[in-house]
């Protein structure tokens, strides 16, 4: 991998014309489903089957298009109750050839929520070299402070300090208030991201 070549990468996708017209990737009428499976992944009676049962009918009855019902149901199989990673990575797959299938305007979102997926796959597995291909290609393809973040985790676990502070600078210069907000408050609750918080006070 040319590692000076994805930190360019990087740059470009975090330079000051990245932020100027987000696209919400998500239709809203399944915005209260997909909150809905968040709460429900968070839950302390946490229950893959159920959910995964649940996720299915949500799409079976029309409230979540079947990009997202994949999403979802990688989400489930990557989480760390579940780690059934070859279930997590055949769902991938699905997503894209969905993703492709559906096309329209938010495609890239959708394809940038497939790398997005590899790339965590990656991580989970310690492939950071990895992570941080699929995670660049997510952020090229949607500028979200998730993105941002998953980029700046993988480029920490690789001992690039230096680069991951030059990157978060510059998105400090480019994103938005509600943005910058939204990643600072990852950088000071997600443990991969705690090189990245100020020092603390004497």
């Amino acid at each position: 991998m040319d590692h000076a070549a994805l930190l360019s990468r990087i740059m470009n996708a975090v330079d000051d014309r990245a932020y100027l017209t987000p696209t919400a990737a998500v239709d809203p009428t399944q915005k209260p489903v997909i909150e809905e499976i968040r709460r429900r992944l968070r839950a302390s009676d946490f229950d893959a089957g159920r959910l995964r049962t649940w996720i299915a009918r949500q799409h079976d009855e029309g409230r979540l298009d079947r990009v997202h019902m994949l999403s979802a149901l990688h989400v489930v199989a990557a989480h760390p109750k579940v780690n059934d990673f070859s279930e997590a990575a055949r769902l991938a797959g699905e997503q894209e050839l969905a993703a492709l299938e559906l096309g329209g305007p938010h495609l890239e979102a959708n394809l940038a929520s497939v790398d997005r997926h590899r790339g965590v796959l990656a991580f989970l597995r310690r492939h950071y070299g990895v992570a941080l291909d699929h995670f660049t290609r997510a952020l090229e393809r949607q500028r979200t402070p998730e993105n941002v973040g998953n980029v700046l985790a993988s480029l920490l676990r690789l001992g690039e300090l230096e680069e991951a502070e030059a990157i978060l600078a510059q998105v400090r210069r480019t994103l938005s208030p509600g943005m910058v907000a939204e990643l600072d408050h990852a950088i000071a609750s997600d443990p991969d991201l705690a090189s990245l918080r100020p020092p603390e006070a004497p």
